[in-house]
């Protein structure tokens, strides 16, 4: 597995090279430049615009701009955005993309987990009418225009029904009304990390109990997973809550932000939701055809474990696939998405980056999406050599 890993880093700092030259190239090769949208500006004279192309080093050869450019960039210098000059694009990624994470990371495992639930409980149950409705839903929801059904959802419950609000991540008025103790991006960090302490110490207690036995392992999971989640309350209602020890409390303000997450969330649970459910289903049907889960049966092996050890586990394969790849090409925000519910995070800033063609905006966060797909390929492999037995390095 070591060699595997040095291997596949190897190749993966190539590739991720040739991917950022192929990237700058052609952004480079677009027409015009940066100061073209000057030249509508009367206040704005030829000599003043051949400063700031000197200034950009836009007079430079492309060869030596894209040498310049890997240089600083392994030195962690993304450059200076040209729309929010004289803002670094590190800090503008920074400042986005927990917004991000917290959006789309959150609708991908709850929709993961609610698939997979439900792909092997219908498979498993096939030929029934339940299963026939399900899977005409879930292709409903799989195929249905993403923009049309946000839409829809934000007419329902926001504007019709006024449960949820129709837009962007916190009101401002209500945020300046609880004072300014935390930034947007600190409640935004504040709650990632709890959650993935919170999901990470699940996860924990399944894999150490998985190998003992029934009763055993229920004495230990339901007790845990309780102990996970009471500190996880814990945290939140006594620690940052009205009792925060003379300290402002950030739990007002991590409301707020939560309250308008819930729309956002629920309308890409839903269509991600239909693609796991469909995808577990298939994998978990054919799995099922196989030899192995006959001979299982003819052991008399309880259902629970034929249907969860022997066939689920297998049939899962795909899915993790899908779930990886889903995480990482997620970071890009969902352009549509965020545009719809005007949540600011990475894609509205790519959307803008395009627009404004600013370049360096444009090659950091497209920079980003690249290197975290490369390190999801890396985690996927791994995880197939977890889950199937037969799978070595």
């Amino acid at each position: 597995m070591t060699r595997f890993l040095g291997r596949r880093l190897i190749q993966m700092l190539i590739t991720f090279l040739i991917f950022q030259a192929l990237l700058y190239f052609l952004l480079e090769l677009q027409p015009g430049d940066f100061a073209d949208q000057f030249y509508g500006n009367p206040n704005i004279t030829p000599a003043a615009r051949q400063v700031l192309v000197e200034d950009y080093g836009l007079d430079r050869p492309p060869v030596e701009r894209f040498f310049l450019y890997i240089f600083n960039f392994w030195r962690g210098n993304l450059g200076i955005s040209w729309s929010e000059f004289p803002r670094p694009v590190g800090e503008i990624i920074a400042e986005r993309l927990p917004r991000t994470v917290f959006l789309f990371l959150s609708a991908t495992l709850v929709s993961f987990w609610l698939g997979f639930v439900s792909g092997k409980v219908l498979a498993w149950n096939r030929d029934t009418v339940g299963e026939y409705v399900a899977t005409v839903l879930g292709v409903g929801l799989y195929t249905v225009f993403t923009p049309w059904f946000a839409l829809m959802m934000i007419l329902i419950f926001g504007a019709t029904l006024g449960i949820f609000p129709l837009g962007k991540f916190l009101n401002v008025r209500e945020w300046l009304a609880l004072g300014r103790a935390y930034t947007a991006n600190q409640v935004f960090g504040t709650i990632i990390l709890t959650a993935t302490l919170l999901v990470a110490a699940i996860i924990a207690i399944g894999i150490v109990t998985r190998k003992m036995a029934p009763v055993q392992r229920n004495k230990i999971r339901l007790p845990g997973y309780a102990a996970a989640v009471g500190l996880f309350l814990i945290y939140w209602l006594v620690i940052q809550g009205p009792i925060a020890g003379g300290q402002d409390p950030m739990l007002p303000y991590a409301r707020q932000i939560t309250w308008h997450l819930i729309l956002p969330v629920l309308t890409v649970t839903l269509i991600s939701y239909a693609g796991t459910m469909l995808l577990m289903r298939n994998s978990m049907l054919e799995t099922l055809s196989e030899d192995y889960i006959e001979t299982a049966k003819a052991k008399g092996l309880p259902e629970t474990m034929i249907r969860d050890k022997h066939a689920a586990r297998n049939a899962l394969l795909p899915v993790v696939t899908s779930l990886v790849y889903g995480i990482a090409f997620a970071i890009n925000g969902g352009i549509v998405t965020e545009t719809i519910f005007s949540w600011a995070g990475l894609g509205l800033t790519i959307l803008g980056a395009a627009q404004e063609q600013d370049i360096p905006l444009a090659m950091g966060t497209l920079l980003i999406i690249g290197g975290v797909a490369l390190v999801a390929h890396l985690v996927a492999d791994i995880l197939y050599a977890y889950l199937d037995p037969r799978i070595r390095y």
